[in-house]
């Protein structure tokens, strides 16, 4: 939005604590760059555990050679104790938290084991947070995405700290569809904007294509190829580093850039993005759509808007998956 000149200087100079959990991984270290480089960020905090293939305080060292005003410190956490015990000094203070912890999905797991070994991680830095950072924003990259965001805002109500401050970080499906409908279409990706809502994961994505800015006109078989392009693009990368990862470079980049919208909310500016969060725009009491930030994080959850009829049918078919994906969050949330 147009600031005046005197409110750029206000917003330029406001200084912020950030904090990246599983910092020293794939996504982690690509994020802490990019957060590291943003000049509002005064203090990173690095944290990973001390098993890690690459020690936070590596990165913390590696990232405190760059030539910015950046404060940078890595903390190690031993697995056998609750992290609670351990990250005061990494968390007090915090504004904003970032969490690309957890497994990634390996051969054979289903995507319930996946859950119970990641929900345990994200409850456990969560705690960590209610205690030391009950204000800080809370943006999770943990999969899957539409059960551990749920699982983890109720937990924050359970414990009477504020659900609105749990964020699931769904902006790469964003970033994706700006570059496929580029391509499919012509013009240039970075002003290409396409709203995606539902959630995280297969066919809960979803894309309103009819509502993309600029508006494109794509025919019906173009809109189906994307939607199911932009649906499975993370395997496309998968396939491609030959089970050797999965996308880690545009995952930091679009986690970098919901975080960086975060900042300018919380300095007083006005930002908007499309993240997973607590919502009452549709029947679901959770679902991705358009976040405006403030200065306490979520300051409003935008509505859907006007659908074409394929979409229609789509957010049914999107909801009901996401329905019972969310639901195994509260039951996790109600049993822990």
């Amino acid at each position: 939005g147009g600031y005046s000149p005197c409110s750029v200087s206000v917003l330029s100079t406001m200084s912020f604590k950030v904090c990246v959990c599983g910092g020293a991984g794939g996504i982690g270290q690509p994020l802490c760059l990019l957060m590291a480089m943003d000049p509002r960020v005064a203090e990173l905090s690095i944290q990973d555990v001390a098993q890690a293939m690459v020690p936070a305080a590596g990165v913390s060292a590696d990232l405190s050679h760059l030539d910015t005003a950046c404060k940078v410190k890595g903390y190690a956490i031993d697995t056998a104790k609750p992290p609670k015990e351990q990250l005061e000094e990494c968390l007090k203070g915090c504004h904003l938290v970032l969490v690309p912890a957890g497994m990634p999905r390996k051969p054979g797991m289903t995507r319930d084991d996946l859950f119970n070994i990641n929900a345990g991680i994200a409850k456990g830095i969560a705690e960590a947070c209610a205690e030391f950072c009950p204000n800080a924003v809370l943006a999770l990259i943990v999969n899957p995405v539409n059960s551990v965001v749920p699982a983890i805002a109720e937990l924050y109500k359970k414990w009477g700290k504020d659900p609105k401050k749990v964020v699931g970080v769904t902006t790469l499906d964003c970033v994706r569809a700006s570059k496929f409908v580029a391509e499919s279409a012509g013009g240039n990706a970075a002003d290409i904007q396409v709203p995606i809502i539902g959630g995280h994961a297969g066919a809960t994505i979803m894309p309103v294509l009819s509502q993309t800015t600029p508006k494109v006109d794509l025919k019906q078989d173009q809109i189906e190829s994307l939607d199911k392009r932009i649906q499975d693009a993370g395997t496309e990368v998968v396939e491609a580093k030959n089970g050797k990862g999965s996308a880690t470079l545009s995952m930091a980049y679009a986690g970098a850039r919901l975080g960086k919208a975060v900042l300018t909310g919380l300095a007083g500016g006005r930002a908007t993005e499309f993240a997973y969060v607590q919502s009452s725009v549709t029947d679901l009491p959770y679902f991705a759509s358009n976040v405006v930030f403030g200065t306490n994080g979520v300051q409003e959850v935008l509505d859907i808007g006007e659908l074409s009829e394929y979409e229609k049918g789509r957010l049914e078919e999107a909801k009901t998956q996401l329905k019972a994906e969310i639901e195994k969050g509260i039951e996790y949330a109600a049993s822990n």
